[in-house]
C-alpha cells in the first residue's frame, strides 16, 4: 500500500478537480479500452456537477505526493422506489499508478459510503477479461451479467435493407418520432411502454424495479439536455393509443459521429409483430436523413437477450467487445 496516496472526497467539484478527474479517465480508457472514445472534459464536468436522474452522486479523487491525480471513484446512489438498496461504482486508476494500493483505498472509501447510505448491492462495469475484472474479483465482486457490445457502421451498410424494413407495413400501428422531451400527448403512453424494460434480462444482478410515469420520462430527457447531449426517439403507436414499442438514440455532444443506443423495448402484449426491428430500422433511416455526420451506432446486449440480438444482427450490427456487470454484496457491520 502506497503511503503517499491521498484520497479526497469532492464536495463541490471545481473546474480544476474535473480536469484532474478527466485526466485519469482518459489515461485509464486508452489503456483498457483502445478504440473507445474517452469522454470530453465538458462531459466529465457535467457528470460531476449536474443532477442525475433519480440519484445523487459521491466522488473521490486520489492524488500522489506531488499532487498529481492518480485515481478517481464515483458512486451513484439510486433514490427511486424499488432501488433504495442499490449503488453503482465507477473507478479508474491511471495505468502507471496501478498495483500500488490506490484502487483499494478508493474502494474502501466507496464501501464505507455504501454502508452509511444503507446500500447492500454495489454494481460496476468492467471490460471482460481486463484489469478491472481481476481487481474486482480479488475484492469480492462477482460477475452477474455479460454484455456483448455491437457496432453498426453506417458507411459500410447498404441503405436499401433498413429502408425496406422501415417501410414495411404493420397494420394497426404507426410510427412517431421526437427529439428531446416526449410530447405531452404521448407522455403517459411512453411511460407505460418504459415499464416494459423492467423485464429485460439482468442476469443475477440485484437491480430492483423502477416504475415510470410521465414526470420521470420528462426528467430523464431534461438530464440529457442539461449535459448537452441529444436524445432521439421513435415509437410504434397502436390504433388504440397504446405505445407498443420504442427505440432511443443518444447523440453525445463530445462524439457526434458515434451514436449510442439507449433503450429499445416492445410492450409484452405487442410482441411477435416485428416492431422492434421496425422502430430500429426507422431510426437508422432518420439518422441518415437528419444527422448525416453520424457514421456508427454502438449498442449492447445481454448474452441471454437472444431476441434483441437477432434484431441487431438483422440490421447489420456486429460484435466488437464484451463487458461484464459485477456486483459486490456490501458487508454490514
Amino acid at each position: 500500500m502506497s503511503p503517499s496516496v491521498h484520497v479526497t472526497p469532492l464536495r463541490h467539484v471545481s473546474g480544476t478537480e474535473a480536469a484532474a478527474w478527466h485526466q485519469v479517465v482518459v489515461a485509464s480508457t486508452a489503456h483498457d479500452l483502445p478504440g473507445v472514445p474517452p469522454p470530453a472534459l465538458r462531459q466529465v464536468h457535467a457528470q460531476l456537477t449536474k443532477p442525475a436522474l433519480a440519484s445523487h452522486r459521491l466522488s473521490w479523487l486520489a492524488t500522489g505526493a506531488d499532487g498529481v491525480p492518480v485515481g478517481v471513484a464515483g458512486l451513484r446512489i439510486f433514490t427511486s422506489a424499488g432501488q433504495e438498496h442499490l449503488a453503482e461504482l465507477e473507478l479508474h486508476v491511471a495505468p502507471a499508478h496501478r498495483r500500488l494500493g490506490t484502487g483499494s483505498l478508493l474502494l474502501t472509501a466507496v464501501v464505507a459510503a455504501c454502508r452509511t447510505e444503507n446500500r447492500r448491492s454495489l454494481i460496476a462495469t468492467a471490460a471482460a477479461g481486463g484489469p478491472g475484472e481481476s481487481f474486482g474479483e480479488r475484492r469480492g465482486f462477482r460477475r452477474v451479467l455479460t454484455l456483448d457490445h455491437l457496432m453498426l457502421h453506417l458507411e459500410e451498410q447498404d441503405e436499401a435493407g433498413p429502408r425496406r424494413l422501415a417501410d414495411a407495413e404493420h397494420p394497426g400501428y404507426r410510427l412517431v418520432g421526437w427529439t428531446g422531451t416526449v410530447p405531452d400527448d404521448l407522455a403517459d403512453a411512453f411511460a407505460a411502454a418504459k415499464d416494459a424494460m423492467n423485464d429485460m434480462p439482468v442476469g443475477d444482478m440485484d437491480h430492483g424495479r423502477v416504475t415510470w410515469d410521465a414526470d420521470r420520462v420528462r426528467a430523464m430527457a431534461q438530464v440529457i439536455a442539461d449535459r448537452g447531449d441529444t436524445l432521439l426517439t421513435i415509437a410504434a403507436v397502436h390504433d388504440d393509443g397504446t405505445m407498443a414499442g420504442y427505440t432511443e438514440i443518444l447523440l453525445p455532444q463530445q462524439a457526434p459521429t458515434r451514436a449510442q443506443q439507449y433503450d429499445t423495448a416492445v410492450v409484452p402484449a405487442h410482441r411477435g409483430h416485428g416492431l422492434g426491428l421496425w422502430v430500429k430500422a426507422a431510426m437508422v433511416r432518420r439518422l441518415r436523413a437528419e444527422h448525416p455526420g453520424v457514421v456508427e451506432i454502438e449498442t449492447d446486449n445481454a448474452d441471454d437477450n437472444t431476441h434483441m440480438l437477432a434484431v441487431n444482427t438483422a440490421l447489420g450490427f456486429r460484435s466488437y467487445r464484451r463487458t461484464g456487470q459485477f456486483q459486490l454484496d456490501v458487508p454490514t457491520g
